[in-house]
């Protein structure tokens, strides 16, 4: 929740900050259905905002555009957000199109469900797209309570024909198909009540409308393979919890879904432990250990069913701003694995580079496209990203 003090800074002049990069993702071997080996694109984004009524009222926009040189489902314009937030006594207003992040944990967000996944982006689910919304901020000492009424469900995006980390075969967004009556003009409805008492941060999550997690299902047409998305009506209640004990912090999250193709449960628990000025130096390390759950097994688009996460942070607490995370997520199943490095710094104050590295082991080659729609392995998750290890490079310019 944004805090009420952190409207004040503004000014009323227009401001704003803008970013342009290029990435260029490589991978190791050609696709499966024979995508390239390089990807390059761009990036452009910018955040203005306008305060108002002396700092009570604050206008932001913030557009999104992504051109990505082989696959055209990668490309992508979008406003991540254009909204009026509006500051009272004791709450705050907030409407138009927004980016909301809930979740405590490290390897799977499993709260986190206003807005909808940029799965075209990349394996991580951090990445969203703007939803349009009218949200109510509460607050009355250690208690904060947020209500939302969501405008309409965004449709996730997804690699196609010439993308990479993908199914054996493309999914087809152009066919998607909405339980609700509706459509994806439905009206959702989601809250979280969050509890802040040293050493503790408890949130409360609920959720009822249009899932942000399609089901794909296989088109019936012969001539042309591909899955098809489908989105159901659930409801979902949810709790995060944090807890610090001096370097230590403990996490959680769990979730409970009803609807869809079958109710589950899921869960993601661990602690993250910093050790400060290791080898007597300014770097501090950050060592990470999370369990992961689900009780579905039915779904090859579900990756993570008892998964272990061990990770670490270096935060070397330079002028650069650098950082590195590593971690290592294992499935104690199938020893299925995927390791990813990250790393961030900054060049001067207007540009900076970030690297990233993720490598997938322990599992089968990929399916041909007839052996994945007639028999999905649903035992080895990471079969169809067998042959999508890949290094990135991003430079970006800040302006």
């Amino acid at each position: 929740m944004l805090a009420l003090s952190t409207l004040t800074p503004f000014t009323s002049a227009l401001e704003y900050r803008a970013e342009a990069g290029v990435e260029s993702r490589y991978f190791i071997d050609r696709g499966a259905q024979g995508q390239a080996r390089h990807h390059p694109a761009i990036h452009l984004g910018a955040e203005f905002w306008h305060s108002l009524n002396r700092g009570r009222d604050l206008l932001t926009f913030s557009p999104y555009v992504r051109l990505d040189a082989e696959d055209s489902q990668r490309t992508l314009a979008d406003i991540r957000e254009l909204s009026w937030i509006h500051v009272g006594e004791g709450y705050e207003l907030r409407t138009g199109v927004r980016q909301v992040y809930w979740g405590v944990t490290e390897g799977a967000r499993l709260v986190n469900i206003i807005n909808q996944t940029d799965a075209a982006d990349g394996p991580d689910t951090d990445k969203t797209l703007g939803q349009p919304m009218v949200n109510l901020a509460l607050e009355h000492g250690n208690h904060m309570l947020d209500l939302f009424l969501l405008a309409g469900a965004r449709e996730r995006t997804f690699p196609g024909e010439d993308g990479r980390l993908r199914f054996p075969v493309a999914v087809d967004s152009n066919q998607s198909r909405w339980e609700s009556s509706r459509g994806q003009e439905r009206l959702d409805l989601a809250a979280r009540w969050q509890w802040n008492r040293y050493p503790f941060v408890l949130g409360i999550t609920a959720f009822s409308g249009t899932a942000r997690e399609p089901e794909l299902e296989l088109d019936p047409d012969p001539t042309r393979p591909r899955l098809t998305p489908f989105y159901p009506l659930i409801h979902q209640a949810g709790i995060d919890l944090q807890a610090t004990q001096g370097d230590l912090l403990w996490k959680l999250e769990a979730i409970q879904r009803w609807g869809g193709r079958e109710d589950f449960h899921a869960a993601n628990a661990g602690f993250e432990y910093t050790q400060v000025g290791i080898l007597d130096s300014r770097v501090d390390l950050g060592w990470l250990l999370e369990g992961l759950y689900q009780s579905r097994e039915s779904s090859p688009a579900t990756p993570f069913e008892r998964d272990i996460l061990l990770g670490w942070r270096f935060a070397f607490n330079d002028l650069a701003g650098s950082e590195i995370l590593a971690s290592t997520i294992l499935d104690t199943r199938t020893s299925e694995r995927v390791v990813s490095i990250e790393g961030r710094r900054r060049l001067g104050n207007s540009w900076s580079v970030a690297g990233e590295i993720r490598y997938i082991s322990g599992t089968p080659e990929p399916q041909s496209a007839g052996a994945f729609l007639s028999n999905p392995d649903t035992r080895y998750t990471l079969r169809p990203l067998s042959r999508d290890s890949y290094g990135q490079i991003e430079l970006s310019w800040f302006f």
